[in-house]
């Protein structure tokens, strides 16, 4: 069997440099990285390793200064900026620390957003059916009408979900999904993925710095200075490298 008929995710040799004044920044430096259909996988790293910065070029937010990115064999490097902007509507959904939702608005109505903005054509029922589909399997289906404000940060974390999968895509992004809630409720929202994962084959990324957090996730990326310094399925071995790269910072 071809296995490379489930790779989902091919970086090659990329970095992504930034320049300040005369210091040449290198927020990623020459990364090669490979994930399949229906990972379930954590970056994780101290402030300033990378983490971040390979969640935007992976989430086609950014593309890298060099090197080869193809998703689901298309080569994104070259893409337009409204091409990468198709690509993560078409294969991506988004799940941020602080939610991002808009505040004036109700929990359907936000998670309609991404199929008016789409380049499919859905009409007012379609979008409004798919909305209560996804707040119904993210438990919300008795808080349609709630306005963010009204809602539990746990709450408008699972309204922030189910929009980010409005759109059926193939990734769930997480950026530190749990990092503005409470310790029972952020076991409640990494259950959420560990579910979508597994019963859905949703391949999830994680960005975290929380060690608690990357455990969930069947697979560690511990990063460190732009490189990946361990690529591992041994939490105990990731949890290692991720201390041993903080005590160097």
């Amino acid at each position: 069997m071809d296995n490379s008929l489930d790779n989902l995710i091919q970086i090659k040799n990329v970095s992504k440099i930034y320049k300040l004044d005369e210091v040449e920044v290198r927020a990623l430096d020459d990364i090669d990285l490979l994930m399949n259909r229906g990972e379930y996988s954590a970056l994780i790293g101290p402030s300033g390793s990378g983490k971040s910065t390979l969640m935007n070029t992976l989430g086609c937010l950014d593309r890298p200064t060099m090197g080869s990115y193809q998703l689901s064999g298309q080569e994104v490097v070259n893409m337009t900026r409204d091409e990468r902007a198709r690509i993560r509507n078409e294969h991506i959904g988004f799940v941020f620390q602080n939610f991002n939702l808009l505040a004036r608005t109700s929990a359907l109505e936000n998670v309609e957003l991404p199929l008016m903005y789409g380049g499919a054509s859905f009409t007012a029922k379609q979008r409004r059916d798919r909305a209560k589909e996804m707040l119904a399997l993210v438990g919300l289906s008795d808080r349609l009408d709630h306005h963010p404000g009204q809602l539990s940060g746990g709450q408008q974390q699972r309204v922030a979900i189910a929009r980010a999968l409005a759109t059926s895509p193939s990734i769930l992004m997480g950026d530190e999904p749990t990092g503005n809630l409470d310790s029972r409720t952020s076991r409640e929202v990494i259950e959420m993925f560990r579910k979508l994962n597994e019963e859905r084959n949703l391949t999830v990324i994680l960005v975290t710095h929380d060690v608690s957090v990357a455990r969930h996730a069947r697979r560690n990326i511990v990063l460190r200075d732009g490189k990946i310094i361990a690529d591992t399925t041994d939490h105990d071995a990731a949890a290692l490298a991720l201390k041993n790269s903080q005590e160097l910072v």
